[in-house]
């Protein structure tokens, strides 16, 4: 099986400089998300949509361990069990809510990600799909 590739279409700026600043799962602070110009006629009828699923790589997580407390528990669960950024693969993902388009700019809301990090995928929320 060959090794998948993933390249970043964009990056996001965040009011969040650093992972401890960051809440979890996001607030109601507005994030920027820079799409590069070659994927930002991608970006078409993306204002049509409320919420956005943005993937993005946890650029700075250097470290996993498959057994991990999270902060609102207190025992320790499978790693694949838990929301932590510390992955063998740190993928991030948050369903975000879109405030705006503006070029190749999004504004979101409840995006927990830092500044800096590099952005792999956006998707629309699509009630009759997303919702079990």
């Amino acid at each position: 099986m060959s090794s998948p590739r993933i390249k970043p279409i964009g990056v996001i700026h965040s009011p969040y400089k650093t992972a401890a600043e960051a809440p979890r799962q996001g607030t109601e602070e507005i994030s920027e998300i820079e799409i590069f110009d070659e994927y930002a006629d991608g970006l078409k009828d993306i204002g049509t949509f409320p919420y956005v699923h943005v993937f993005y790589w946890l650029h700075r997580s250097t470290h996993y361990s498959l057994s991990v407390r999270p902060p609102s528990d207190v025992r320790e669960r499978g790693l694949f069990a838990t929301r932590s950024p510390h992955r063998p693969n740190p993928l991030g993902y948050a369903l975000a809510r879109l405030i705006e388009r503006e070029g190749n700019i999004l504004r979101v809301k409840r995006l927990d990600a830092i500044e800096g990090t590099p952005v792999v995928d956006i998707k629309p929320y699509i009630a009759e799909i997303d919702t079990p």
